[in-house]
């Protein structure tokens, strides 16, 4: 393999390497400014809603958080295509009114926070 080919390798690797840490910290500053608010990713540290610690891969309305009711009892469980439609409109994914009001439209922010979120 020549030098350049070699180059052009290196290159490649290092910008699949560092994108995943630019999505984590865009992911990190879209959580604080769009769900923060309600939500914590602290285990066990709620906030209005609940903390989302660990949320990938378990069941909906699973935690310890007493206030919440909207997905208590449901089957769904948060892979990342449940997250993506529940942050893109939780309305239309549930099918009734939540309190979560947010709707986060852009497909690589609801990539980032859920990035973010599988991190936590």
């Amino acid at each position: 393999m020549n030098t350049s080919k070699l180059f052009a390798l290196g290159i490649a690797a290092a910008i699949a390497a560092t994108s995943g840490t630019a999505i984590a910290a865009d992911g990190a500053k879209l959580f604080k400014k769009k769900c923060g608010t309600c939500h914590t990713v602290q285990a066990g540290k709620h906030k209005v809603g609940p903390s989302l610690a660990g949320i990938v891969g378990k069941k909906a309305g699973s935690t310890d958080f007493k206030k919440y009711k909207a997905l208590k009892g449901s089957d769904i469980v948060w892979d990342e295509a449940n997250l993506d439609a529940w942050i893109a409109n939780p309305k239309k994914f549930i099918g009734k009114a939540t309190a979560m009001t947010v709707k986060i439209k852009k497909d690589e922010d609801r990539k980032a926070i859920i990035e973010y979120m599988k991190a936590n």
